[in-house]
């Protein structure tokens, strides 16, 4: 695994709010678009659980964004040799909507891929993209498997609390620190300080999360466009 530490990944839309680390490593998907990184945090390992969302009604956004990125994965496809896997950790959608260069990322995709034997992965950046892409196998044609991480949030804003429960959930009993990171891309943002239903969801589920888990209460982290918050100090970060 890469330390994405050494590749500025602190430093990306994704994980710039959150607390400085020692070590990053990124262990893939679970419970469908849900990432898992492994950290390290003065001399403490903990599993960081991020995941990516955007309201169903911006879903257009998304849509857009995952069109020229598919087109730089295809073009560059045509031009490598072997089998690769490319897993999307993080992008700035609105950000880029208007300057995105997809051949420039196909570019960087097929100098990269050159430099892969089987089995070794690299982190790929451009501009606010950071991604990992690994070679399968060696090939005389070319296949790129894109992965990415984006859920469409289809529930009630009052609900959106359930979401922090289902993620608390896949790590039931955590046995070391863990931190969750909801990261909103929605241009009308999920959170709402002043929905009652969702803010005492929030604080039921926060607060039996952290009597079941007394040594290592879970660091909850909601960011937006409107800042990033810590659910159970109730601090605001950025």
């Amino acid at each position: 695994m890469i330390n994405l530490i050494n590749n500025y990944f602190q430093n990306s839309n994704l994980f710039k709010h959150l607390p400085i680390f020692d070590e990053i490593y990124y262990k893939g998907l679970v419970e469908g678009k849900v990432q898992e990184y492994r950290a390290l945090r003065e001399d403490q390992e903990c599993k960081l659980l991020a995941l990516t969302i955007i309201r169903k009604e911006e879903d257009m956004f998304w849509d857009s964004t995952e069109d020229f990125l598919k087109r730089s994965i295809i073009m560059a496809a045509g031009a490598v040799h072997g089998i690769y896997n490319f897993d999307l950790l993080t992008f700035d959608i609105h950000r880029e909507l208007k300057t995105f260069n997809y051949q420039e990322l196909t570019t960087i995709l097929i100098n990269s891929s050159r430099k892969l034997p089987p089995g070794q992965p690299c982190l790929i950046k451009y501009s606010s993209l950071y991604g990992i892409l690994q070679k399968l196998v060696a090939e005389d044609w070319g296949k790129i498997i894109f992965k990415t991480a984006i859920e469409i949030y289809k529930d009630k804003p009052a609900f959106f609390y359930l979401l922090i429960k289902k993620l608390l959930a896949i790590d039931a009993m955590p046995h070391g620190p863990l931190i969750i990171l909801v990261n909103d891309l929605s241009l009308e943002p999920l959170f709402d300080s002043q929905n009652s239903v969702q803010q005492e969801g929030f604080k039921k589920v926060i607060d039996a999360k952290s009597k079941e888990a007394i040594e290592f209460p879970p660091e909850v982290y909601i960011q937006d466009k409107n800042g990033v918050r810590e659910l159970l100090s109730g601090s605001i970060i950025a």
